[in-house]
């Protein structure tokens, strides 16, 4: 079993929330990714779909700027920050999160120092993007 799994109690289960820093799990493993960079956001997507599919987990995805074409999923939520800029991503993930504190447990998966830490002071636990990626490819 995963670490992180959703927990249950009383029979029902806890809600778990993911959020994901995208291109810190993509740029977890150097294979050329940078060179076609919507592609790997699609890959990423696909394998995140496939994750929370059989894990049965709530997962959202966030990217520094909207792939092109635009990612679509009934599986989890991809989004992504208003304007692209650097640690745009990072910001709206705290966003987002401020909506969901105390509604929920909540996972954050980044190799970022500032966001694990704005994350952990409004309640999230926070996974490693490497951690993470392992995980995605067990």
């Amino acid at each position: 079993m995963r670490p992180y799994r959703c927990r249950r109690y009383h029979g029902y289960a806890a809600l778990v929330h993911w959020f994901i820093d995208g291109m810190n799990v993509i740029g977890t493993r150097p294979d050329g990714w940078w060179r076609d960079r919507d592609a790997a956001m699609l890959r990423l997507v696909d394998e995140l779909e496939r994750w929370a599919a059989a894990e049965g987990e709530d997962v959202t995805v966030v990217f520094e700027r909207q792939p092109s074409p635009p990612l679509r999923s009934t599986v989890i939520e991809v989004a992504h920050a208003p304007r692209p800029r650097s640690n745009a991503a990072d910001d709206e993930i705290v966003r987002r999160l401020r909506r969901v504190a105390g509604t929920s447990e909540v996972r954050v998966v980044t190799s970022d120092r500032w966001l694990a830490d704005r994350a952990r002071a409004i309640g999230a636990a926070i996974v490693s993007a490497e951690s993470f990626r392992s995980w995605l490819e067990a």
